[in-house]
């Protein structure tokens, strides 16, 4: 499995920065823009704590089994699998909402004197800010699971030195 690369999230968040700001812009010429949903900050509030939460659990769990507690539980590497893939896909989503809120709270600042706008533009700035907090927990998952025979091994097909 490939690490999240940021530049491959920051690319994912300008290009949908890029083109919800243009859409922005034409969506309001032509009409009325739709509104940035008061859940959207809440709904990726909630996926990061779940990122964070599942992190800090497997990483006490892998800690306890290190230092060879009684009873202490292991880790099912299928589960740790799981939990980075859905790490790896929660932070390529949030980095695609948090552009595409973004491009709109970027548009949405020409028009704060109008309270509607000016709340719109709040909640897409929240939003961006619980879309990054969703990539960070999701890059703090990531290096948890990673396997220490991984930190050497950084191109895929070569074998380990003896």
């Amino acid at each position: 499995m490939r690490e999240l690369r940021i530049r491959v999230l920051a690319g994912v968040f300008a290009l949908a920065g890029v083109l919800s700001w243009a859409g922005a812009r034409l969506w309001n010429a032509i009409g009325t823009l739709p509104s940035v949903p008061l859940a959207a900050p809440v709904v990726l509030a909630v996926i990061a704590v779940v990122l964070l939460a599942t992190a800090i659990s497997i990483r006490a769990r892998l800690k306890a089994q290190r230092e060879r507690r009684p009873g202490a539980k292991g880790v099912d590497p299928l589960m740790a699998a799981r939990a980075v893939v859905f790490g790896q896909s929660s932070a390529l989503v949030a980095a695609l909402v948090a552009g595409m809120y973004g491009g709109t709270g970027v548009f949405l600042l020409e028009f704060l004197d109008i309270p509607a706008r000016r709340d719109q533009a709040i909640y897409a700035g929240f939003s961006v800010l619980a879309a990054v907090a969703v990539i960070a927990a999701a890059i703090f998952l990531e290096r948890v699971c990673k396997l220490p025979e991984d930190e050497d091994d950084d191109t895929p097909g070569t074998a380990p030195a003896a």
